[in-house]
This record gives structure tokens, sequence and C-alpha cells, in this order.
């Protein structure tokens, strides 16, 4: 118990993001230690080559500059898969097609803003103009094209892929698309992006939405991967389903959670990973850390040391090819 002393961090004018949250380490900073360990978890991770690795995230963090990570993350081929919820692709479209979002205050007078025509997400303010309305052109205009195309039934990874072809390179979906990476909403009818599905419906009495089609492709993940690593940011659906489907081989190999709830009451959101295990959704011997911490906040120094595990990663694959 007493063999790890310790360390004063030490940051000079040369530090770095991974040189400081590696100093973290031996800090005992209490949450500094656990996200020196998850960095050395996911730099595992992305370097295991027979990995299949999930990202699964909640939608709020799109409606920040965060988006710009989850965007780059999937550009870069980081990941294979991403669950998450219909939040984040009413986000994602509504900026990718050209709406701003502005920076406001958890304190603001919200009966003001309902008389003013303006969203408050914490302290992210949205334009209704700039949401509901656009996603509705924009997710129409989508579904019409795939429709005079014949498609007559689309899992929530089809219909992902089908909206990020048709949006700009800002976009998480887009690189998604563009990477065949699949985009599960398993929550689909949660949210704006869910209404226009059934509004489209309700104009198209014969299309449907097939989420079986979806189990299908994460059964056959989960039965054929060597082993499975996760980054989970915040909880709820989305990070259920990245577990749920991976008890069906015996739990991740990785699993870093970040999270800002608590787990005394009882809830998915606030369990640690280790409380997985006993479910069988995190192998006992996994490399698994919870971190508390707001993901707009870690995320950013997180992902320096992914990427640079990740290009170390690709020149050792260029030099072997």
């Amino acid at each position: 118990m007493l063999e790890r002393r310790v360390k004063d961090l030490s940051i000079g004018d040369g530090s770095d993001a991974c040189s400081i949250i590696a100093q973290m380490l031996d800090a005992g900073g209490f949450m500094a230690r656990n996200l020196a360990i998850a960095a050395r978890i996911l730099e595992d991770m992305l370097k295991d080559y027979r990995c299949f690795r999930f990202l699964s995230f909640v939608g709020a963090p799109i409606s920040t500059g965060l988006r710009g990570v989850v965007r780059d993350m999937l550009k870069e081929r980081m990941f294979d898969a991403v669950i998450t919820t219909c939040g984040a692709l009413d986000h994602d479209i509504a900026r990718s097609s050209g709406a701003d979002y502005y920076a406001g205050d958890f304190g603001m007078d919200d009966a003001m803003l309902a008389d003013e025509k303006i969203h408050r997400l914490g302290n992210v303010l949205i334009p209704l103009a700039n949401y509901g309305p656009l996603i509705e052109r924009k997710v129409q205009a989508v579904l019409e094209e795939v429709y005079a195309d014949g498609t007559r039934e689309c899992s929530s990874s089809e219909i992902c892929k089908a909206i990020g072809m048709r949006l700009d390179e800002s976009s998480f979906l887009y690189w998604a698309a563009r990477n065949s990476i699949p985009v599960f909403v398993p929550g689909i009818m949660d949210g704006a992006v869910g209404t226009q599905l059934w509004l489209f419906a309700q104009r198209h009495r014969d299309f449907r939405l097939n989420l079986f089609k979806d189990a299908d492709m994460l059964a056959e993940v989960a039965f054929r991967a060597e082993r499975t690593g996760a980054l989970m940011l915040g909880g709820g659906i989305a990070k259920h389903h990245t577990l749920w489907w991976n008890q069906f081989r015996g739990g991740l190999e990785y699993a870093v959670y970040i999270t800002t709830a608590v787990e005394y009451d009882g809830s998915l959101s606030g369990a640690l990973v280790r409380e997985a295990i006993s479910w069988g959704k995190v192998k006992q011997d996994a490399k698994q850390v919870t971190v508390y911490g707001e993901a707009t906040l870690l995320l950013p120094f997180l992902y320096t040391c992914m990427l640079r595990a990740w290009k170390g990663r690709k020149g050792g694959e260029e030099m072997i090819g």
C-alpha cells in the first residue's frame, strides 16, 4: 500500500497537456490521477490493432465547441462505431446548416428568453429559428431524396449516414458517413429528427423505421470482435446501449467513462464503470476507470494524448507496410 509516493507536479515553459496529464498519475490529486489513468487506457486502446472501439456521447456537448473534437476523432477514424442520442443529431444538423449558437449564462431569465424565442441549453443560447424549423427543412429534404430512390425502410444508422452525406465537413455525421463509421441512435424518436421521421411517415405510410437492423449490426460486432473498448461521455441510453451489447461477448476490455452524475441514486448515469463488471458488461480484468468531471472541460486535454498515440500507431502501420 505504501509503495507509490505522491510527487509534486512540475510545470515549465515546455510543458504540454500530455506531459502534465502523465505527471498526474503520481500526483495523487484525486480526480487528476483518474484522468491520467483514463489517458493511459485510451492510448492502449487506440494502439490495440484487434480492438473494436466504441464512442458514446449524449447530445448536449454537440451544442458546444466540443463538437469539433468529436468530429476530429471520427475524421481520424479513432473509433469504429458511435452510439449517441437524437439530440446530438439535432445539434449537428442545425450547426452544419449554417445556424449559429451563442454564448449565454446559466442564470439568464428563461421567461424573457421564451418571449424572445431563444432556447437555453445550459449556458448556450439557440434561437428558435436556428433549431426546429431548420432541422425540419433539412431532414424532410433528405428523407424525400431517400424515398425517391426507392428506400422504404431505414435503421437509425442508415438514416444517420443519409443525413451525414448531405452535411458539410464541420459535421461529425459527415465524417462518420464518409469513413463508414456507423452511428447508432437507439432513442432516435426522442428529439427533432425523430419527430420529422414520424411526420414523414404520416405522408408516406409505407415508410418504416427498423431498429432491428441496428441490433443485427451490433450483435455481429459483439460476437465477432476479438476485443472491444469504449470511451463514454455522459450516461443515459448512449452509455447503456454501449454496455448492453458488449455483455453478449463477456464485456469490454477497455472502458473510460466521464460523468458528472453520482452513484448514490442508483442511476445508470451515476453508476461507475466497475459496477458494470457485476453485470458482465465490463470484463473483470478490464482496463477501466470513471472520471468525475464535465466532458467539455476534460475531453480536449485527453484528446491531445489520444492524438499523439494515434499518430504513433499510424506511423507504425506505415513502417510495417
